[in-house]
Parts: C-alpha cells; sequence; structure tokens
C-alpha cells in the first residue's frame, strides 16, 4: 500500500483488494499505470474504507462483512481488468 499522496484518495497496489473494494461499491476514481510492474488504483476515500480493509485483511472465514455476491464479484475482477488493460 502506498500513503495516500491526497486525502481525497485512497492508493493501493494490490490487485485482490481493489477488486475487494470495488465489489463492496467504492468508486474506482484512477489507475496509474507509470511504473509497468505496479499499477497503482486510486479509490474516492469514504470512512467506511477502513472498515473494509480491516475486514478485508483480518476478519474470520465466512464472516457476514467480507461476504460477496458471486456475480458482483465477477463483474468487479472483468472491471478492473478491462481498465487496465485499455489503451495498452
Amino acid at each position: 500500500m502506498n500513503k495516500n499522496k491526497d486525502n481525497k484518495y485512497f492508493y493501493i497496489t494490490n490487485f485482490y483488494t481493489a477488486t475487494f473494494l470495488l465489489a463492496k461499491d467504492l468508486e474506482l476514481a484512477n489507475i496509474d499505470r507509470t511504473n509497468p510492474s505496479r499499477c497503482q488504483f486510486a479509490f474516492v476515500d469514504t470512512p467506511q474504507r477502513r472498515k473494509l480493509l480491516e475486514a478485508f485483511n483480518f476478519a474470520k472465514e465466512n464472516s457476514p462483512e467480507i461476504m460477496i455476491d458471486a456475480r458482483k464479484l465477477i463483474t468487479a475482477i472483468k472491471s478492473l481488468k478491462d481498465k487496465l488493460y485499455q489503451n495498452v
């Protein structure tokens, strides 16, 4: 995870964490592809984001706060991949 460059956005480089946040309805603002070996995802930061990340990283298996409908997760993965490979 990279430190915030701007308090309005939360930046992360982990694809799976970004997918989780997108599936949990956080707004993806940008993908920085400056570093070809590691893209950086910028999400509009919300108070909910901290709780979601804590749950993603530390919740027990099958905890309700980390459960996601499979279709929503697949849509989030496809959306991120589409944005990653757009105009490459």
